[in-house]
C-alpha cells in the first residue's frame, strides 16, 4: 500500500479501481468484457456475505492493507470502496 501512496493520485485510483473491479468481476463470474456497475450495491449484485469476505481477503493481499468489515459494509458499492481505499 505504501507503494500505491507514492503514485500520483490519478494513477493510484486507476490501479485500485482495476484491482477492485477485477476481484468483484471474478466473484460474480463476469468476463472482462461485462459491464461492471460501480454504483450498484454488493448484495444487489448477488454477492453473499461469504463471497464478499473472500473478495475482501483477496483485496487485502493484493493491496497489502487491512480492509475492515465495517469499512466494507459502510461503503457498499465498488465506487464507494474505491474512494475509501484511495483516501
Amino acid at each position: 500500500m505504501e507503494e500505491l501512496r507514492l503514485l500520483p493520485e490519478h494513477e493510484r485510483r486507476e490501479l485500485v479501481e482495476t484491482l477492485v473491479v477485477g476481484e468483484f468481476r471474478s466473484a460474480l463470474f463476469m468476463t472482462p468484457h461485462d459491464e461492471f456497475p460501480l454504483d450498484a450495491g454488493f448484495l444487489d449484485l448477488g454477492l453473499t456475505s461469504l463471497r464478499l469476505s473472500e473478495v475482501k481477503l483477496s483485496l487485502e493481499k493484493k493491496l497489502e492493507c487491512e480492509i475492515s468489515t465495517a469499512a466494507l459494509f459502510g461503503h457498499p458499492t465498488a465506487g464507494q470502496l474505491i474512494d475509501h481505499l484511495c483516501a
